[in-house]
């Protein structure tokens, strides 16, 4: 991360730290709650719509590998559940999803060897660093297979990530949605882009 400031920097590390605190504690179990489904019921539709057969996913922003849980094994070849909070992996990890793999590693900075058929930003994108936005974007638009496809799932309104999202040649919407829930204030948006 070598082009954030000191500052920045700093920022950053302290919001890690503080993400593991919560997720040993259990604050974001909620995630796993009925009102987050139907966020995730979105994801997986557009996978089972869009993706290839048996698709390898990589989920940035896995944390507890909540989306991988929702899928059956059979429905991937394999899933890679990524979120730079390592209390948040090690949870993951006692799941023993089958082919799967648990990485901490930072959006920032994280370049996978291996391409996907589908990569998720999953509720990830707006927390990357404005200044890199572009960066993150154009590096997993690069790991995306020929026929890959991009996930993004977005608590509200997402401020600067759609703008740039949309505004990129290298990929092309194949479909958006509201999604809401029984809360007029809790909804997001989740949109699916192809390769181009």
């Amino acid at each position: 991360m070598h082009k954030l400031s000191f500052i920045d920097r700093f920022h950053h590390w302290r919001r890690k730290m503080r993400w593991n605190k919560q997720y040993k504690k259990g604050k974001w179990s909620y995630l796993n709650d009925e009102r987050e489904s139907s966020r995730y019921h979105k994801i997986v539709d557009y996978i089972k719509t869009y993706a290839t057969t048996n698709p390898s996913i990589l989920d940035l922003g896995a944390g507890e590998a909540v989306l991988n849980q929702r899928l059956n094994k059979n429905e991937y070849k394999t899933f890679f559940n990524v979120d730079f909070s390592s209390a948040s992996i090690d949870i993951a990890k006692t799941k023993k999803l089958e082919n799967s793999v648990n990485l901490v590693a930072d959006i920032h900075t994280y370049t996978p060897d291996e391409t996907f058929d589908v990569i998720v930003f999953n509720e990830a994108f707006y927390y990357v660093h404005n200044d890199l936005k572009q960066d993150v974007l154009d590096r997993f638009i690069g790991k995306l297979n020929s026929e890959g496809i991009l996930i993004v799932s977005i608590y509200k309104e997402g401020t600067d990530c759609w703008e740039l999202i949309d505004a990129s040649s290298k990929i092309q919407q194949l479909n958006f949605e509201k999604v809401a829930t029984d809360r007029e204030s809790t909804y997001w948006k989740v949109g699916v882009y192809k390769k181009v």
